[in-house]
């Protein structure tokens, strides 16, 4: 650990956010230096990265539909898991390069968040990929640890903080206390499902296919859980499933929170049987501690008090939701020593 700890002087270690959507890197002393889309653009049939290996993130994003037969833009996890190991592989080798840069010698130590309901042989994946991709030495920690400790929470004491981590992929819902997690839940619904279901109510209501880029952003610009002071509306194109021709249509804020209804209700579901799970000490520390949002879906408007009414307790969006997960594994790596029997037992499991 001290040899490690040394060669770190001369290396950027990092912290990984590998994200179902996106992608962040945090490095400490500067903070968040890489958020970019958990895309990569290869050869139809290959896993020929496009433009020389440089065709990762934004620049694939932008590729999402609208890509020639020859090429496809892929998004390499699914559910917070790793769907196709040498695309995932690929993409994290470039962002590791970009953020530690190729002049250096010494590969740098990395630490990942991982969904906590992954199983062993997908926790195996994202190591053996990172490592592959040029990492050191990798560390996994699971995502709602690391956004308690990058929001701040107080998860070392003896006092019960509650996460609610919704991302692209899978929704995290963590109670945890002296420095560990007493109860999680994970649900495969988050962000992508949301768009999915935006998807879905646009075809079955207008007759009109969009795409899943236009449900994100529909879902950014009207999306909510509860009404609004002031109703939106929204001119959505796509194809007209009828006529096969382009079309363009108004839609309403009203009309996504219809659309929503369903992901939304499942992710309450979920953290109503992480707290049904709760030992009685736990639960009465959350009376006075509450819950805390984290991750992009909890920026969905109203998303914070649908949950304080299911729950009858104080909810609160976390500082930075987008981040906190990625600044909370560069915490982590920066307190190796304070972990290190979770860390060791890591590296000898992956």
């Amino acid at each position: 650990m001290v040899f490690d700890s040394l060669l770190g002087m001369f290396s950027v270690d990092m912290g990984i956010d590998l994200g179902t959507c996106n992608t962040l890197v945090c490095v400490k002393g500067d903070g968040i230096v890489l958020n970019e889309p958990s895309v990569v653009a290869v050869r139809k049939g290959t896993n020929q990265v496009l433009r020389n290996g440089n065709a990762v993130g934004q620049v694939a994003k932008e590729m999402l539909g609208r890509t020639p037969g020859s090429i496809q833009a892929i998004r390499p996890l699914k559910d917070g898991v790793i769907a196709d190991f040498d695309i995932t592989e690929a993409m994290l080798g470039y962002f590791i390069r970009k953020v530690h840069g190729r002049q250096r010698l010494v590969k740098p130590r990395v630490v990942i968040a991982v969904p906590s309901g992954i199983t062993a042989v997908e926790k195996r994946a994202v190591y053996n990929s990172a490592e592959r991709a040029g990492a050191r030495r990798v560390y996994l920690v699971d995502e709602p640890m690391a956004a308690g400790i990058g929001a701040g929470l107080p998860i070392g004491e003896a006092t019960a903080s509650m996460i609610v981590d919704i991302g692209g992929g899978t929704t995290e819902v963590a109670i945890m206390s002296l420095a560990d997690i007493a109860v999680v839940q994970s649900v495969r619904v988050a962000g992508d499902e949301m768009d999915e279901a935006i998807v879905s109510y646009m075809r079955r209501k207008h007759d009109l296919m969009i795409g899943l880029q236009t449900a994100e952003q529909i879902k950014i610009e009207l999306g909510s859980i509860s009404e609004l002071d002031q109703e939106m509306s929204k001119d959505v194109r796509g194809r007209d499933v009828v006529r096969g021709m382009p079309r363009q249509v108004t839609i309403t804020s009203m009309e996504i929170r219809e659309a929503l209804s369903e992901p939304v209700g499942q992710i309450i579901a979920c953290v109503m049987r992480t707290l049904e799970a709760a030992e009685p000490e736990l639960a009465a520390d959350l009376v006075e501690n509450g819950i805390h949002l984290a991750g992009g879906g909890s920026l969905l408007r109203g998303l914070d008090q649908a949950v304080a009414s299911a729950t009858g307790l104080t909810v609160k969006v976390v500082d930075d939701p987008l981040c906190c997960v990625a600044r909370g594994t560069s915490v982590y790596l920066e307190n190796l020593s304070a972990w290190k029997d979770t860390m060791e037992s890591d590296a000898d499991e992956y």
